[in-house]
């Protein structure tokens, strides 16, 4: 897909930027390659290909899953202005 000056123009003001010919014909110029990037990536068949979290098959080491540190809850709680059933009560914000 080919911009015209006119594109970039337009784009240019709803973006609210200041741009000269110079700047209008750069932008064109990167954009055009960007959508014809875009172009030739959605032309590759993906039909059969499963989607990837990552590029590469790594695996991310997991620590093991336990308590290291006592229930302090009571603690914390004791010094609260207003607890009622293990919550904090705060006041309303929102009507």
């Amino acid at each position: 897909m080919s911009l015209t000056t006119a594109d970039v123009q337009k784009v240019a003001r709803l973006a609210r930027l200041a741009m000269n010919e110079t700047e209008i014909e750069a932008a064109r110029s990167q954009l055009s390659g960007i959508f014809d990037l875009i172009a030739e990536m959605q032309a590759v068949d993906t039909r059969g290909i499963a989607p990837m979290s990552h590029a590469q098959d790594v695996a991310q080491r997991l620590r093991e899953d336990k308590v290291t540190e006592a229930n302090q809850r009571e603690a914390f709680q004791a010094i609260a202005p207003q607890v009622e059933a293990g919550l904090y009560l705060v006041p309303q914000v929102i009507e």
